[in-house]
């Protein structure tokens, strides 16, 4: 196909292998029914094997693959009457960040996404996803409209992370993203977050403060890239395998650390293999939390996205006296009750 993965390899032998005596069966005239039949159980059992104990490290390739659906092709399947908007009304239009006006089953919403390119030309002009400020302020004044007319917000995070250049940072890259998460997190909207790829560091987070993140099966959150985790430990980013592992971002962690609400499932192989597939249950989800928020008020929504983020993670206090003399609990009585482990600084993304 053009598109496997290394760590595919193995299946991409046997259904050669397949394809081989398929052909020899055809052109030889030879019967090589029952082969091809027991080659094909054991490939179907080896892709169950397979996709279904995916690591950390598997699944954060699956997340960069290039052939991954990016926002504009779920925006273009799941929604209606899409209408892009443009331009931030201050300095530019940066195209890794799309917009505009759509229905979700008849209803208005704005959706926003990162967006990365489709072939190196596109990638260029996208910045391969990585926003600048103007991108982030693009992203705040649809947001900003949407909450003065009452739509829900809908965001897409697929990103290594914000544009890391000078140019970036001469126009106020940190103001526009702690902007963001000021605003978002006081809209009186419903807001549902939906990571599709990769979603890393200030970059993600500038679109993630929703009532409700959810996430593809192989997709990635995390505060920081693998690749710039392993460049800091080990002074090496060709070990962002390693460090893959060991940071706790694929979708089933951050479950479990109440960092999302709902993990969303992926076709087997990932979502490049059926774009139909997935952006149904991306629909699917999208509606269920959709008509979970409509019924709060203004407020409500504002309180349930603190009470949200406030949960996220856990800390520990203690007194400068009991420190110093090792006597007390380091840990809040609610972790200790469910057998965690005292950390000194907050867990969090």
């Amino acid at each position: 196909m053009g598109n496997e993965l290394p760590f595919e390899k193995p299946i991409i032998e046997l259904r050669q292998k397949i394809k081989e005596l398929k052909s020899l069966s055809v052109g030889k005239g030879i019967d090589f029914s029952e082969e091809i039949l027991r080659l094909e159980e054991r490939c179907r059992q080896l892709e169950e094997e397979l996709y279904n104990e995916l690591t950390a490290a598997q699944k954060m390739h699956l997340a960069r693959h290039h052939q991954r659906p990016t926002s504009l092709d779920f925006i273009g399947t799941i929604f209606t009457d899409f209408m892009e908007l443009h331009g931030d009304r201050l300095f530019a239009d940066d195209l890794a960040i799309v917009g505009g006006l759509a229905k979700l089953n008849g209803v208005p919403v704005t959706v926003i996404g990162h967006q990365r390119g489709k072939d190196t030309r596109d990638n260029i002009a996208r910045f391969f996803g990585s926003p600048h400020p103007e991108g982030f302020r693009k992203a705040l004044r649809l947001m900003q409209q949407a909450n003065k007319f009452g739509r829900p917000i809908i965001t897409f995070i697929d990103t290594k992370g914000a544009y890391p250049g000078n140019t970036a940072e001469e126009r106020g890259q940190s103001e526009a993203i702690a902007r963001n998460l000021r605003e978002m997190a006081a809209f009186g909207v419903p807001i549902i977050c939906v990571v599709i790829g990769e979603g890393g560091s200030g970059g993600a987070l500038a679109l993630g403060v929703g009532n409700r993140v959810l996430m593809l099966e192989n997709a990635i959150y995390s505060a920081i890239s693998p690749n710039g985790a392993a460049s800091i430990l080990w002074k090496d980013a060709s070990r962002a395998d390693q460090a893959a592992e060991a940071m706790k971002i694929t979708a089933k962690d951050l479950l479990e650390f109440g960092i999302i609400e709902e993990i969303i499932e992926e076709p087997q192989g990932g979502a490049h293999r059926d774009l139909e597939f997935q952006a149904e249950k991306i629909k699917d989800g999208l509606w269920k939390h959709l008509q979970e928020l409509k019924g709060l008020s203004p407020q409500q929504l504002i309180e349930d996205r603190y009470s949200k983020f406030r949960k996220v993670g856990y800390f520990q206090m203690a007194e400068a006296e009991a420190a110093e003399n090792g006597e007390g609990s380091a840990l809040p009585a609610e972790a200790e009750s469910q057998g965690q482990e005292a950390a000194p600084t907050l867990h969090s993304l």
